[in-house]
């Protein structure tokens, strides 16, 4: 690693929705920061933080002791006002007028769009992907993703335990507004004879009730089903389940639950890796690049470019779920 020898500003936000290792990845920016003797401003409640001007100095000390901790400390929102050119310009003027060289965005698809569009108003971005949900095309793995799919495996293992029990059928609701990957993962890890996502566009309620009649047909006395919330009213499916087989359904939303928590050693060691690297960029000079994971290995790409990237959705995962039910 080389040092630059000119002192220089980063400012750092979390943006969006929360995931767990955001805290990991704001450690990583700042000390790696601290290293290259560069000022870092933490600013607050993101986007909606940077138009206000809501922003402090970070040193070391302010990221002791959080590499463990889920959510960020640096707190996150939604900010209606960056959709508009008067919030993007007034951003703009901010990082202007604090002479900030570069900008960390942590987050996902819509805060790296709106780096892009800040990006396009001659601030220098840097954008770090964070989301639980795994849906930006532009990376293979995404921070939190690991610790959301953990959180709802255990889940799914002690609903299963009593399910089993009661020789029920569970609807399981995890997150993922319009990415089914949360759903696959804990589908296939923790056993589930059905899985329902976004990405097939509508619920094929008979296929559903025949799976669960041939299982039953067959000797299992529980059936799991897991359904991404962009599916829509999991309590109506287990209403209708019960209804058409008069086999005892109860849902159960994990909701906001996959959220926080403390983040594995997963989503530490991408966060860590990407956070020193999104820094080690900007000491290099690069301008408006996104730390992503390609074929297993940390890469940037263009931010621009990046956002273009189009991933279609591959049936493969779900159709070996659907072997390893029978």
């Amino acid at each position: 690693m080389r040092k630059i020898d000119a002192k220089k500003k980063i400012g750092i936000l979390t943006s969006g929705g929360d995931a767990p290792g955001m805290n990991a990845a704001i450690r990583a920016v700042v000390r790696t920061a601290m290293y290259h003797d560069l000022q870092v401003f933490g600013v607050l409640r993101g986007y909606e933080g940077l138009i206000a001007a809501d922003f402090h100095e970070m040193t070391a000390k302010d990221v002791s002791d959080i590499i463990h901790r889920g959510g960020t400390i640096l707190r996150t929102a939604r900010s209606e006002e960056m959709r508009t050119d008067e919030g993007l310009d007034r951003a703009a003027q901010v990082c202007n007028v604090l002479a900030l060289d570069g900008l960390v965005v942590i987050g996902g698809d819509g805060s790296l769009k709106g780096a892009s569009k800040l990006a396009r108003r001659g601030v220098n971005v840097f954008g770090i992907p964070a989301t639980i949900d795994l849906d930006l095309c532009c990376s293979e793995y995404t921070i939190g993703f690991d610790t959301a799919v953990n959180t709802g495996m255990d889940a799914v293992n002690k609903i299963r335990d009593t399910s089993s029990s009661h020789e029920r059928c569970s609807v399981i609701e995890v997150m993922g507004r319009n990415c089914g990957q949360i759903a696959l993962w804990c589908g296939m890890t923790g056993g589930a004879e059905e899985i329902m996502i976004p990405e097939f566009k509508e619920v094929d309620l008979d296929a559903v009730v025949r799976q669960i009649m041939e299982n039953r047909g067959k000797g299992k006395r529980h059936n799991l089903i897991l359904v991404a919330e962009g599916i829509g009213d999991s309590y109506q499916l287990s209403l209708d389940i019960e209804r058409i087989t008069g086999i005892e359904t109860r849902s159960t939303i994990l909701g906001h639950l996959q959220r926080g928590g403390i983040p594995t050693a997963v989503d530490r060691m991408h966060a860590s890796m990407m956070g020193y690297k999104a820094v080690e960029l900007f000491v290099s000079g690069a301008q408006n690049r996104v730390v992503v994971m390609k074929n297993g290995k940390y890469d940037d790409l263009d931010i621009f470019e990046a956002l273009e990237e189009k991933k279609p959705y591959n049936h493969e995962l779900y159709d070996i779920i659907k072997i390893l039910s029978i």
